[in-house]
């Protein structure tokens, strides 16, 4: 079940959408993967379906859900939505290896750190 924390300042699509899509990512929904329904999961979290709907149709537009008319929604077997995943943290790389490097660290220092691992 995907947890919901009203304090945080995302929406609450946000969150849902966030929450399968770290799911996916981790192996606990696998490709092929039946999703609650719409309906289902809404009362679930007790939030309204609209909600749940927006964040599906965003799974779904990211590549890592699919919608089979009558049928629901499933996770889907290629990896279209993993590249989507990694091309976005290699834009979040970047862009943190450039302010870094702005603000002097050396690029032998960002090296070593990537080749020992995290501190």
């Amino acid at each position: 079940m995907v947890h919901l924390d009203y304090r945080d300042s995302r929406p609450i699509y946000t969150q849902i959408f966030d929450g399968l899509r770290e799911q996916i990512i981790s192996g606990v929904r696998n490709p092929g993967d039946k999703l609650p329904s719409v309906r289902e999961l809404a009362g679930e979290l007790a939030i309204n379906p609209n909600t749940i709907q927006r964040a599906y149709r965003q799974l779904e537009a990211d590549g890592w859900i699919a919608t089979v008319p009558g049928k629901g929604c499933f996770v889907c077997g290629n990896d279209q939505g993993h590249q989507r995943e990694v091309e976005r943290w290699y834009t979040t790389f970047d862009e943190a290896t450039a302010s870094l490097i702005a603000l002097g660290v050396l690029r032998q220092t960002l090296i070593r750190r990537l080749e020992e691992g995290e501190k």
